[in-house]
Parts: structure tokens; sequence; C-alpha cells
């Protein structure tokens, strides 16, 4: 029997870094401010042609991030999924989280 591969998919277009996800995951594992499973990257500001600016955040799981295997054997989300405030994570089986990719800011992660 084969284990599906699990993944997490962000949609990082409507992250608002907020950083909740940050915070839960260092709650939901005791990790000081220094450790985290998943950490909020910034893009920007970037002055793009005209009045256009570029400013992203982007959310990406460390090598500490286990996908909250122990919340989820007991029927919860991620602790990032639920608290993110923008809805742009989800976690999940990888193939079933590819076919939901329709945006260029959309990033795939393989979690093993």
């Amino acid at each position: 029997m084969t284990m599906a591969l699990k993944g997490m998919l962000i949609d990082y277009e409507n992250c608002t870094g907020c950083h909740a996800c940050e915070m839960a995951c260092r709650q939901e594992y005791g990790y000081d401010i220094e450790k985290t499973g998943i950490t909020i990257n910034q893009l920007g500001p970037n002055k793009l042609a005209g009045d256009r600016w570029e400013y992203d955040f982007i959310p990406a799981p460390t090598a500490r991030c286990v996908l909250c295997t122990a919340r989820v054997n007991k029927g919860k989300l991620p602790t990032c999924v639920q608290h993110c405030q923008s809805f742009c994570i989800s976690v999940g089986d990888i193939a079933e989280l590819f076919a939901k990719i329709d945006s260029p800011k959309q990033v795939l992660y393989s979690i093993r």
C-alpha cells in the first residue's frame, strides 16, 4: 500500500501578510520567536511601470512543517489553515491540490 504524497497549496496573491499562520504554528508547537513551521516572506515594495507597485507576501512551509499530522488525525485542520484569515492555504493530497492550481501566484509544496 502506498501513502499519498501530502502537500500545501498557497495562493500568495491573496495573502495579506498578517502572520496568523506563523503565530498559530508557534503556539501549537511551543516554538520560540526564532522557530516556526511556516514563515511569511515579503516581496517588495518594488516600483513597476507607471503608478504600479509589486508588494506580495509569500507564505512558505519550513523544514519543521509536519502538516499538523496529529491535528489532522483527530479530524482538525492544520493550525496554519485554520487560522489563515485570507483562506489562502490548503493542505491535502498533492495530486488533488495540483488540479486546483489556476493562477501564476500559487505555489505547491510537497511535504515529506
